[in-house]
């Protein structure tokens, strides 16, 4: 896959055909952030792993003041436009792990054994809660707008994920995993259970 200039041209600057929408950026944001403070995590350091053009970058520090955001990214020509750190999801090291880390519809990108790296290295990058999303079979055929969605994809199912997840993290719900070692106290009823 080449994530050129073409690539977010379709499915990011043209609102004709953008798979988001600034609102629905902002809304993420604001659960992301609000989840983080009602559990209790300070949130010092962000990695948004696959941040695309940063959408989330300048809602999250709004809400986040004391955070400092690290965008990393695969695509060179991204990484020259905004300054992300270069380089690939299964592969990215950081000197010091980060509180919150967010891995928005990139993992959907990877062959099975290269996403259980991935998934695998977000662990060891988090120290505290994980925002995890990836396109599943059953979006594709049912929810997504597939003429605003890239079809260049391994479609698999939340099951897939949740198993490899569980490996690293506890799932507490609406897309956020918990860092097994993480001694914050979710409600039972607001987690899922393993």
């Amino acid at each position: 896959m080449a994530f050129d200039r073409e690539y977010y041209q379709r499915f990011y600057f043209n609102p004709r055909t953008a798979v988001t929408t600034r609102e629905e950026v902002r809304n993420r944001a604001r659960m992301i952030a609000a989840y983080a403070d009602y559990i209790g995590l300070p949130v010092r350091r962000i990695l948004d792993a696959g941040c695309g053009t940063g959408m989330l970058r300048a809602p999250l520090l709004r809400l986040l003041p004391r955070a400092e955001y690290t965008g990393m990214e695969t695509s060179e020509y991204l990484c020259k436009r905004y300054g992300w750190d270069h380089g690939l999801i299964q592969d990215y090291r950081a000197k010091k792990p980060f509180d919150l880390v967010i891995c928005y519809d990139v993992v959907q990108y990877l062959d099975a054994p290269t996403a259980r790296r991935a998934l695998d290295n977000l662990a060891r990058l988090c120290r505290g809660i994980l925002y995890f999303t990836a396109l599943t079979r059953k979006d594709w055929e049912e929810n997504c707008d597939q003429s605003r969605t890239d079809s260049a994809v391994y479609l698999r199912s939340a099951d897939w994920y949740r198993r490899e997840l569980r490996r690293n993290f506890r799932e507490i719900g609406a897309g956020f995993w918990l860092r097994r070692e993480v001694p914050l106290t979710i409600w039972d009823l607001e987690s899922v259970r393993d």
